[in-house]
């Protein structure tokens, strides 16, 4: 990764911070706009996985348009000059002013998650004289194979109207004078490195998407989320997704009318392997049980993905060293589960080290906090070194 070749850069800045690699991030929005511009598909940057000023203002420059999950989420994204028209709002639990804000800004749908969230959207876009477009956040009962915390395509997930509650929900959208179906909406999981989990997806489309034509629906696009995952385990052999075959099965196994416009909704997969958190070493210490643990100066404060997924990331020792052993990272955080990884082979990681822990462009420093009243992590930006 970049940081290898800048670290003597990079060790001029106080840590822990956020470095990210703005070349990569170029080349992989050409990559998507590429691969998917073949169909004719369009993709929404999922704002929640990273909305750095710099990271979305380069998104914007590829002319994707945003998935959005609350209203701050919205307003930020108008502000930054997306078009409304551009914006789908999905969430299992859109609030009332949330809801007006959007129906306000006439964005392109709603990402509706349950019968009685239609009739809430409804009755406030009749409050406003408006007419809402909805696409049904249907869940297709498809396992993602991936953690179970990042599946929200299941039987049992909180998200998404049930398959056996479509008939009756269906039933019940004449008397919704205020809403416009326009559109399914499908996302099964995140980090889905498993390909032929989206065929799947693909046949449980072309089933629902006939039921809802029989029915008379006339939809105008179909929404199949993302999900795409990245490789956490050796970043360096695929900076970038394989979006040519991902895309391609969507092209191969959709059997829907040609003239829907398809959708996507990308975040990981766009800069989880642009960004890395870099961060010092600050002590080590030995364990009653023998363990090697090197204590740095991130915590679960500034990525919290280990602590809350047991996720994996690769973690190098930029000051370099040829004493290898197997190290446990630990953070500065008051809890045993800020561990950043147990078991790890390192050179001897002294103190004031630099070290790198890769793949944290996503769900990294859009998911930080104060807790223990730590800073917010900063940003540095490759191009401007």
């Amino acid at each position: 990764m970049l940081s290898r070749k800048v670290r003597e850069k990079l060790a001029t800045h106080e840590t822990p911070f956020y470095f990210y690699d703005i070349e990569l991030l170029r080349a992989t929005l050409a990559a998507v706009k590429a691969e998917s511009e073949q169909y004719g598909y369009r993709v929404h940057y999922a704002l929640k996985a990273n909305f750095d000023p710099r990271i979305v203002d380069c998104i914007k420059a590829y002319g994707l348009g945003v998935d959005c999950v609350s209203g701050n989420e919205i307003r930020y994204a108008i502000e930054k000059g997306f078009s409304p028209k551009g914006i789908v709002f999905a969430g299992v639990g859109k609030s009332d002013d949330e809801i007006r804000y959007a129906l306000e800004q006439g964005i392109f749908a709603f990402n509706c998650e349950s019968a009685h969230e239609l009739e809430i959207i409804n009755e406030l876009a009749a409050e406003m004289g408006k007419m809402a477009d909805v696409a049904l956040r249907i869940n297709p009962d498809v396992d993602p194979m991936t953690h179970r915390y990042i599946s929200t395509g299941q039987a049992d997930s909180k998200f998404g109207i049930s398959y056996k509650e479509i008939e009756e929900v269906a039933d019940r959208l004449e008397a919704l004078k205020n809403i416009r179906i326009t559109g399914l909406h499908f996302h099964i999981g995140s980090q889905i490195r498993e390909m032929r989990v989206f065929e799947y997806l693909c046949l449980r489309v072309n089933t629902l998407y006939e039921w809802f034509k029989n029915r008379g629906f006339h939809l105008s696009h179909i929404n199949l989320g993302g999900g795409l995952g990245v490789d956490y385990e050796q970043p360096e052999s695929e900076p970038t997704p394989n979006f040519k075959q991902y895309f391609a099965i969507f092209n191969r196994h959709l059997k829907i009318d040609p003239a829907l416009e398809i959708h996507f909704e990308l975040g990981r997969a766009i800069v989880a392997q642009c960004g890395e958190l870099i961060t010092r070493v600050l002590y080590n210490k030995v364990t009653a049980g023998g363990k090697q643990v090197a204590v740095v100066d991130a915590s679960m404060t500034q990525l919290i993905r280990p602590a809350l997924y047991q996720a994996h990331h690769a973690i190098e020792n930029l000051s370099g060293g040829s004493d290898y052993k197997t190290y446990t990272i630990a953070g500065t955080a008051c809890e045993s589960s800020d561990i950043f990884a147990d078991g790890i082979r390192l050179p001897h990681p002294r103190r004031g080290d630099l070290l790198s822990i890769k793949t944290a462009g996503a769900y990294g420093a859009s998911m930080a906090s104060r807790y223990n009243m730590h800073d917010l992590p900063a940003a540095i930006y490759s191009d401007e070194l």
